[in-house]
């Protein structure tokens, strides 16, 4: 049976195989803060961070939380969501390894959600295909995942030098709760509430 929330033929659940194409995604939605993880603005540690972590189960890039968009067989769309009450459980792999293998001992890193929201970590759309609705469609599917899996609120933090995006999130139904501080920059941090039907 297929599930509820896969409104297009498009989008499916990922799987660890996709790695290959759904890291540039996420080191694109990502941007910056990529950069602060490995400590050197080289893409490709960044690519190599998240398809290592994409690949492995229980944390928060993992393919479990991530839905794709494909178009003839190639991923243009990705996004990772989950429930924010297991962040800092999803969280301890990732740090543990950017402390053994950077050395990164001194990061701190700011809760960006919470227990009581299924948060949107990152959505990315490839440049070849933006501006043809595929994000929307991705978010839709993610707020339809989450009600499916019984939670009340979606949640995600978009830059506030950013108000091409927070307007689209608007547009989708998100609004803004409270200003948040996240490593080093701030951020709208929008929520959904989710209705029954």
């Amino acid at each position: 049976m297929e599930d509820s929330y896969n409104k297009t033929k498009n989008i499916r659940k990922a799987k660890a195989s996709d790695y290959k194409q759904v890291a540039p995604l996420v080191v694109q939605a990502m941007n910056d803060l990529t950069y602060k993880f490995t400590q050197n603005d080289d893409p490709s540690q960044a690519l190599l961070l998240f398809e290592h972590f994409f690949q492995k189960e229980n944390n928060q890039y993992s393919y479990e939380n991530t839905l794709v968009y494909e178009e003839d067989n190639q991923i243009v769309g990705s996004i990772t969501a989950y429930d924010g009450a297991l962040l800092e459980s999803l969280r301890k792999p990732f740090f543990q390894y950017l402390k053994d293998r950077y050395q990164l001992t001194d990061l701190s890193v700011e809760d960006e959600t919470q227990p009581g929201e299924f948060y949107i970590d990152t959505v990315g759309v490839s440049v070849y295909f933006q501006r043809r609705g595929i994000g929307s469609k991705l978010i839709d599917s993610v707020v339809a995942r989450a009600r499916e899996m019984g939670h009340q609120r979606v949640g995600l933090l978009v830059d506030t030098d950013n108000p091409k995006a927070k307007k689209l999130y608007n547009r989708l139904g998100f609004e803004t709760k409270s200003i948040k501080f996240f490593m080093g920059g701030y951020y709208d941090h929008m929520q959904m509430e989710i209705n029954d039907n």
